[in-house]
């Protein structure tokens, strides 16, 4: 008997000793992800517990040490090797080893200089503890260069003879432009538009409506005019990475399908043209990966962006809750709870696909970013109506005017800016309806038609301000 007791003590002991060793030593690891992009890669690992890091770079060759305290070396972490892809834009390859008791040491192998943001996130939404380490190029290419160069470089390849000799790389007259400053930029547009009217596709009488074979043509430019311009409208495609947006009953995401919407609207604007001035879209994200609010706006402002238009597909409290919605800024509170209610939820975007809130530059940006003023606010209603106006005709509009409320992508003070919520996906028709090639088409040929009606209207102004 009291043997017994003593083995149950001793047990008891044994139990509370390794109980206290496996609070002191860490935290069990729930899930490892990778999210590779131009922009840069996150790569993260959740755990059921904080964990405390060490890190520090070498740059010949370019790699990133973590010493991770309190861990021990388990399979969900050797599962990060297996993640990295050869095609992975900045990270060459993951080593994992236990470098010393409790302290598990990742390598980072990087293919070029990087700039690494290495922080902790506390629990939000379903997300338990999360370690994130930001890769990003310490030399990123210029996105206004990319946008003009791969205009030049697809009208080009469209115009020559096959058997022809390929063009000089645009990108060297675009890299001259940048180093001479934004002037030089805004000639080497005015150059390229030039370039547009020399070599533009067949007209067409007007929009036309999708079928299975491709995107709706669009009427491209007519003939050349030196007064004439590149407009850029930038198209954000809500949520990514991290950051999955609504759900649906049936599991469908809000940031791939608002995604489709968007490659499909980029290819319309690319082949149209707005009073003979010639459009190129630009896509805050092309690949499922977070981008934060506010570098939304900024990567639009970088472009010169003459218009925003974010794209969402969000969801209600209830899953009656159906129809499109086109949003504007408002600086003195919502038109409605609802619009409200669907503000605060998409602000909160940034909390669950993580932030390095000590970054200090994000804390500049939002400053500009409330500069806002009744001009944008204007036009950005005259472009919400042609938008709902043209969506109205594909489907149910949750409301039949442009609504209100302080969504934080709108607050561009130059650039005006709508967000789109093309239905809502927790609504089980709605959802069925935006996974269809079809009703995707619909809304991308809806929005182009939207875009196109505002700028015959609102014909865009001569470039004036830096990008």
């Amino acid at each position: 008997m009291k043997r017994r007791a003593l083995l149950r003590e001793t047990g008891a002991l044994a139990l509370l000793l390794l109980g206290g060793a496996h609070i002191a030593r860490g935290a069990g690891i729930v899930a490892v992800r990778v999210w590779p992009a131009e922009d840069y890669t996150r790569v993260t690992i959740e755990s059921d517990a904080a964990l405390t890091v060490q890190h520090h770079m070498l740059e010949a060759p370019p790699r990133l040490f973590v010493d991770i305290e309190g861990l021990d070396l388990s399979p969900q972490l050797r599962e990060l090797v297996g993640k990295i892809k050869p095609d992975d834009p900045n990270i060459a390859a993951v080593r994992v080893g236990q470098n010393a008791p409790g302290v598990v040491r990742l390598v980072l192998d990087l293919k070029h200089g990087t700039l690494p943001q290495v922080f902790t996130l506390a629990p939000v939404a379903a997300y338990q503890y999360r370690l994130v380490f930001d890769l990003y190029a310490a030399n990123p290419p210029d996105p206004l260069e990319q946008l003009i160069a791969g205009r030049i470089k697809g009208e080009a390849a469209a115009a020559r003879p096959a058997a022809s000799a390929a063009p000089a790389s645009p990108s060297a007259s675009a890299s001259v432009a940048q180093a001479a400053g934004p002037d030089a930029l805004g000639e080497l547009i005015t150059r390229q538009i030039g370039h547009d009217a020399g070599h533009g596709a067949p007209s067409a009488p007007g929009p036309a409506t999708a079928d299975a074979h491709g995107p709706a043509a669009l009427p491209p430019a007519a003939g050349p005019d030196a007064s004439r311009r590149l407009i850029i409208v930038a198209l954000d495609p809500g949520h990514g990475g991290e950051d999955p947006g609504a759900t649906g009953p049936a599991g469908t995401h809000e940031k791939d399908v608002v995604l489709q919407v968007a490659f499909k609207l980029r290819s319309r604007l690319d082949n149209a043209s707005a009073g003979g001035n010639p459009m190129r879209a630009f896509l805050t994200r092309d690949a499922d990966f977070f981008v934060p609010l506010g570098q939304r706006v900024e990567k639009a402002r970088r472009v010169g962006a003459d218009l925003f238009v974010s794209i969402h597909a969000d969801a209600f409290t209830t899953p009656e809750a159906q129809g499109a919605s086109v949003f504007a800024l408002s600086e003195h509170g919502a038109s409605s709870t609802a619009a409200r209610w669907l503000a605060d939820n998409e602000n909160r975007a940034d909390l669950i696909g993580g932030i390095n809130v000590h970054a200090k530059d994000i804390r500049v940006r939002r400053v500009l970013l409330d500069m806002s003023t009744t001009a944008q606010i204007k036009d950005s209603l005259k472009l919400g109506s042609a938008v709902l106006h043209e969506i109205g005709a594909v489907g149910r509009l949750h409301r039949g005017e442009v609504e209100r409320a302080g969504f934080a992508v709108l607050k561009a003070p130059d650039i005006p800016s709508v967000l789109v919520e093309t239905a809502f996906i927790s609504n089980p028709q709605e959802e069925a309806k935006l996974r269809t090639d079809a009703y995707q088409n619909s809304l991308a040929d809806a929005l182009a038609k939207g875009i196109l009606q505002y700028f015959t209207a609102n014909p865009p102004q001569p470039r004036n301000r830096q990008v």
